[in-house]
């Protein structure tokens, strides 16, 4: 029986029509070595994007800066026309250098060319969710929350998230714009966000973590494999499965170039941890 995105069961944003599994897919990993540059296959990355819909995917998270440019090209060259059910997310506030370095740049002309330029390499004419991607607690959210509801309100962005957000930006961007998700690092050893992702919950607000089975030390990764192997699976999916299982309000974008790596991920929606092996998990992170 092929296991799909909707074993992990549904999510729908607040106050809008968006309803998508919790199991979507990151494009990031689509581009090139540290998302930059072309793929080295594109073939098997247009095939990746399919069997992502295929077997259930109706979230997909991107960006005009993974590349640059090169995510949305292959979702349109994979995807257009796009099936009336699929949801794609993207982020502004940063660009890439000849280099492949990061350049964050919230000025209100960039963002809207962010959005403009969006739109128009994945082919539509309004976003359903753009990101706000900040630098840390010290970046004033205010003023690019401001054209972020500009846009909202002319119809270029249908709903918004804010991403790498602490709880006092949050609350000034909510203050300004409804916000449907947050996108911040979060995983089963980085914890930081705990009560953040429990108070979204509250509201009903999407919580996607990035990095969801990055930054482990080896002494994390073997306890996580520990119970891995007691339960016959890989870590990345008793990683994942954990993260479905902390709150319903988290949505996963794990990404992959390859299909057998995608299929694995999948399958993470249909595993369940019991109690025990739960507990073993968060012992792995109060030890941190």
């Amino acid at each position: 029986m092929t296991k799909t995105a909707a074993a992990a069961g549904r999510f729908t944003f607040p106050s809008t029509e968006l309803s998508v599994n919790r199991m979507g897919y990151g494009a990031m990993q689509l581009a090139g070595h540290h998302a930059f540059g072309p793929p080295a296959d594109p073939d098997e990355a247009r095939a990746v994007l399919r069997e992502a819909l295929a077997l259930g995917v109706d979230h997909i998270d991107t960006s005009d800066f993974y590349g640059p440019f090169v995510t949305n090209a292959l979702i349109r060259e994979a995807l257009f026309p796009y099936t009336a059910n699929l949801v794609l997310v993207t982020k502004i506030g940063a660009w890439r250098d000849d280099k492949g370095g990061w350049i964050l740049d919230r000025s209100a002309d960039f963002l809207r060319q962010s959005v403009e330029d969006n739109l128009k390499r994945l082919g539509l004419d309004q976003m359903a969710i753009v990101n706000l991607r900040m630098g840390g607690p010290a970046d004033d959210i205010a003023a690019p929350m401001q054209v972020m509801r500009q846009m909202q309100d002319e119809g270029m962005i249908a709903h918004i998230g804010v991403s790498t957000v602490d709880a006092a930006q949050l609350a000034v961007a909510r203050d300004i714009a409804p916000i449907v998700c947050v996108q911040n690092h979060y995983n089963l050893v980085h914890r930081a966000d705990d009560a953040m992702v429990d108070a979204l919950a509250a509201d009903g607000i999407a919580y996607v973590p990035y990095f969801p089975l990055g930054g482990f030390t080896p002494l994390q990764s073997d306890g996580l494999k520990q119970v891995a192997d007691d339960l016959g699976q890989t870590a990345q999916a008793v990683a994942l499965t954990w993260l479905l299982q902390r709150s319903p309000n988290i949505l996963l974008i794990p990404g992959t170039s390859r299909r057998a790596h995608l299929r694995g991920n999948i399958a993470a929606a249909s595993l369940r941890l019991d109690e025990g092996h739960l507990a073993q998990l968060n012992a792995i992170a109060a030890r941190a």
